[in-house]
């Protein structure tokens, strides 16, 4: 299906190099910790503030939000417009913790609040979580890639992952910003080329769209029935299937934790050089995703109303579940891009998958060598020692990526992407709650958390083993008559915090100063 001119090959060539050429540039200024992963702590707002969009901007977004409204409607998007409103709890109450401490790492405020077990839990947890998540993402990549271009999924994972290693390896933090902000650019100009090639090949323009979309109800917050007609979502509040209410629950939820636990968004706002930098690179990426993710919903529709015009058999397949919608913008790029256009598109599929991986892998070193490394293996050696620690750590994470998205690739079974995603929401369960009931309570010490995490980690694992069918028939319709797997995260936080809440009452107290590590008993002194 793919196929690529030689202007297509010129363009691609041309966007690896410009990442190269940022990774050499900064290699020779990062040799510090301080700068490795935090870019000395000196990047304007405005900066940091793209560079969070970039990463945030994923392949996901590329292909499953199109690929939503394409099939059903704009059901994802309630998730997406919580954004604001997490956004302003997480400007208001959370940056203080982060900035004030001068951490590199989320986890040292666990090992404040609660001790250091719970600080080793929690970077263990995400360096886990973090490296399936680049072996799936990297798979996925080569995978869309493999469709778009015809190459072979295995050099599409091979060369991805080496132009990504190398800029992260050499340059650390800085790389990262200053590539994230080029790929920025590049998935916006990728994602507008498609929808004006859509608009110029409607008879109607985008006055088509909007009126055949809107006559057929695609617009609609809808999804897809077991008798393969569409309905609206209802409004209220029910743990057994998806409503708008809930949804606006779990995206509030899912945002909250992006901006409180998430080691790659806190590391880059303490890039920042003030607290007011901060903040408003944490708005600047705000306002740029929720429009951005309306976008790709709508090119979506675009592409609904396209395929409605000029029929094709296999957009049918896509558009009934035959095949799987996230096929088609691959399929509408592949087949109706013109040479020039094709490499561009290529490019900005590349760089919003690249500017996650190389998030990741940054981070993950910081949290592997802050949190581990330097605090409980090797002490007190030179800045110089860990940064070529970082290093390798960046390396080796780098090769786990590879690994896993070679075995995916092998596998050839649809049920281990399935039981990948489980593991992950399993490790990471009740994470978010851990955090919550570290800020908003002053009860409670390690003893306390470990009940909470025990509990959420156990009913996390149950929810996912039932969505894999590995229990008893019975037990499985039972919890899927009364509960909806979709929200096995918001729940599993609710229990992590319940479950701590209790167990610190239960427990003997402790007494510990909690200067700066709750809400309630924070100090005036102004931050930077």
């Amino acid at each position: 299906m793919g196929r690529l001119g030689r202007v297509d090959l010129l363009e691609i060539v041309l966007y690896f190099a410009v990442l190269i050429l940022i990774g050499w540039y900064f290699s020779r200024r990062s040799g510090t910790t301080e700068q490795y992963f935090l870019a000395g702590r000196n990047y304007p707002g405005w900066l940091v503030g793209i560079s969070l969009f970039g990463a945030t901007i994923s392949s996901i977004t590329f292909i499953a939000y199109p690929a939503d409204a394409f099939k059903t409607g704009y059901l994802r998007y309630v998730i997406c417009i919580t954004l604001p409103i997490a956004v302003f709890i997480a400007s208001r109450f959370f940056v203080p913790f982060f900035r004030r401490g001068k951490i590199t790492s989320v986890f040292e405020y666990l090992e404040g609040r609660f001790g250091p077990g719970t600080r080793v839990y929690g970077a263990s947890v995400f360096i886990l979580a973090q490296c399936i998540r680049l072996a799936m993402i990297l798979y996925l990549t080569a995978i869309l890639m493999q469709a778009v271009t015809g190459w072979d999924a295995r050099w599409c994972i091979l060369l991805g992952s080496v132009v990504t290693a190398y800029y992260t390896v050499a340059g650390g933090m800085k790389a990262v910003i200053w590539t994230d902000f080029v790929q920025s650019v590049i998935l916006t100009l990728g994602g507008l080329v498609i929808l004006a090639a859509i608009v110029m090949k409607l008879p109607g323009g985008l006055g088509q769209i909007f009126s055949v979309a809107a006559e057929q109800g695609r617009f609609g917050l809808n999804e897809m029935g077991a008798d393969g007609t569409l309905h609206a979502v209802p409004k209220g509040i029910s743990l057994s299937h998806k409503t708008v209410a809930m949804l606006l629950i779990v995206g509030l939820f899912q945002w909250l934790a992006e901006y409180s636990t998430n080691q790659e968004n806190i590391q880059k706002y303490c890039t920042s050089k003030t607290a007011r930098d901060a903040r408003r690179a944490m708005w600047i990426c705000c306002w740029c995703c929720v429009p951005t993710w309306a976008y790709f919903m709508f090119l979506g529709t675009g592409l609904y109303v396209f395929y409605q015009q000029f029929p094709d058999p296999a957009a049918l397949e896509m558009q009934t579940g035959v095949r799987k919608a996230e096929e088609i913008l691959p399929y509408f790029i592949a087949t109706q891009l013109p040479t020039g256009i094709t490499g561009l598109v290529v490019a900005a599929v590349l760089a919003a998958a690249m500017s996650s991986l190389s998030s990741a892998m940054n981070s993950i070193a910081a949290v592997a060598i802050t949190d581990i490394y330097r605090r409980h293996w090797v002490k007190d050696r030179s800045d110089t020692h860990y940064v070529a620690a970082a290093r390798w750590v960046t390396f080796f994470s780098a090769a786990i990526m590879v690994i896993g998205a070679l075995w995916l690739y092998y596998s050839d079974q649809l049920t281990l992407q399935d039981l990948w995603t489980e593991l992950q929401s399993i490790v990471a369960g009740g994470v978010l709650g851990l955090y919550m009931f570290g800020f908003f309570t002053t009860r409670g010490d390690g003893r306390a958390v470990a009940a909470g995490i025990a509990l959420a980690v156990a009913f996390s694992a149950i929810m996912s083993f039932s969505g894999l069918g590995w229990l008893p028939q019975g037990m499985t319709q039972f919890i899927g008559a009364w509960f909806d797997g979709y929200y096995t995260g918001l729940v599993g936080n609710v229990v992590m915090f319940g479950m701590g809440f209790l167990a610190a009452g239960l427990l003997p107290k402790r007494e510990r100063d909690l200067t700066n590590l709750t809400i309630w008993t924070q100090s005036d002194t102004p931050l930077d």
